[in-house]
């Protein structure tokens, strides 16, 4: 199958798209509650809707990611169902009957200065449609993807890219003749290099016409990456960096070294999204210290700090450590842009599948589907929107 000519689109990691792409959404106006954000992130600065639901630039701007989470007893009709077959079983809070399973969705995101629209699957095919081939729909993987689906009816291409580091690594062991790392007495542990990347997405810059590229977890992953056991050990080059750097360093080089690789391998016109970090909302521990996340309601503001703070030192903080090296590394990348899902995502601690996702500790790291992600396509497709009103 061509692929050439595709219009093609990589979500990172918002498969929740593909469960309600055919389905037309509504927005329910009935409001009983809400939870306001405070302002403690940079966030992307986009255009508020018309008078019709429509987008476009207007003298004053609006801040998506800036607002509040409204409780609505009636919520808009479902996108989704439970029944979608690409809802991970660990993530399908309804089937598994997740206490608040069935009201994750009923809270809406509510921007101080605007509303955000829903997204509309179908007008979202047809704004992207290229030309029409055969009505049907095939599974793939394009450019390395790990699954990629293109309606061919709209000649959409929409693919995931799996990557921890963004860098390229693997394991490294001592070699028996020695070495520079040798030297200093490292047996094992992680190569990591920051200027190559990961081969699973390597091609994907030159081959999709937008780009949703994010990484975090993995950098602040102590049962991953032991500092003492498993190091990370960063190459440049080819050859070791020396000294060696902590992890927050190689992060550092690694976004600015991928960055650059963007740049300058994008296809003509592409937009580049750079996706803020994901929080997780564990209390009393980290996950394998016996922390949990039993909340059936989205955080209060204050409770909000006290999770995520960076003075706090506390379990979560890394979704702020990371955004902070994430902002540094763009502060002069003109292509870029921030699609800040951090503020929002904050307050649900709510939306985690907690104990019912099958696993032998809480999951206070994924999400529930359907649930917060479906905000995400909202705030991705809305900020799309504008940059295409331009």
């Amino acid at each position: 199958m061509a692929t050439t000519s595709h219009n093609k689109l990589s979500l990172f990691p918002l498969l929740s798209l593909l469960c309600f792409i055919s389905i037309f959404l509504l927005l329910s106006l009935s409001r009983r509650a809400s939870l306001s954000s405070p302002n403690t992130h940079r966030s992307a600065t986009v255009f508020p809707p018309k008078s019709d639901g429509s987008l476009s630039p207007l003298s004053a701007t609006c801040d998506f990611s800036d607002g509040s989470w409204i409780y609505d007893p009636n919520p808009r009709s479902t996108r989704y169902t439970s029944s979608c077959k690409e809802i991970f079983k660990g993530w399908n809070c309804i089937r598994n009957n997740k206490t608040n399973g069935l009201e994750i969705s009923n809270w809406r995101w509510k921007p101080k200065d605007c509303d955000l629209p829903s997204f509309d699957p179908l007008k979202f095919l047809q704004t992207h449609r290229n030309t029409n081939i055969v009505q049907d729909l095939w599974k793939w993987r394009p450019a390395g993807a790990d699954r990629g689906f293109t309606f061919s009816q709209y000649n959409l291409t929409i693919a995931y890219h799996r990557t921890n580091l963004l860098a390229r690594y693997g394991r490294w062991s001592a070699n028996a003749n020695g070495g520079e790392l040798e030297a200093l007495g490292f047996k094992e542990g992680y190569r990591v290099d920051v200027d190559i990347p990961d081969s699973s997405w390597a091609k994907a810059s030159s081959f999709h016409d937008i780009l949703i590229l994010n990484t975090g977890h993995w950098w602040w992953a102590p049962s991953k990456f032991d500092p003492v056991k498993s190091p990370m050990l960063f190459f440049e080059g080819g050859r070791p960096i020396l000294p060696p750097i902590p992890p927050a360093t190689g992060l550092d080089r690694v976004l600015n070294n991928m960055v650059n690789f963007v740049e300058k391998t994008k296809r003509p016109g592409g937009i580049i999204f750079f996706r803020t970090q994901s929080p997780r909302h564990f209390e009393g521990g980290d996950w394998d210290q016996g922390g949990t996340c039993q909340r059936l309601q989205p955080l209060l503001p204050g409770k909000v700090e006290e999770f995520f703070s960076v003075g706090n030192n506390g379990t979560n903080e890394e979704v702020r450590l990371v955004n902070q090296h994430l902002y540094n590394s763009l502060k002069s990348r003109s292509a870029f842009r921030v699609l800040d899902i951090t503020r929002m995502s904050e307050y649900r601690a709510d939306a985690h599948p907690a104990a019912a996702g099958g696993k032998n500790h809480d999951d206070c790291m994924h999400w529930c589907l359907p649930g917060l992600t479906d905000t995400w396509n909202d705030l991705f497709v809305a900020t799309l929107h504008t940059i295409k009103a331009l």
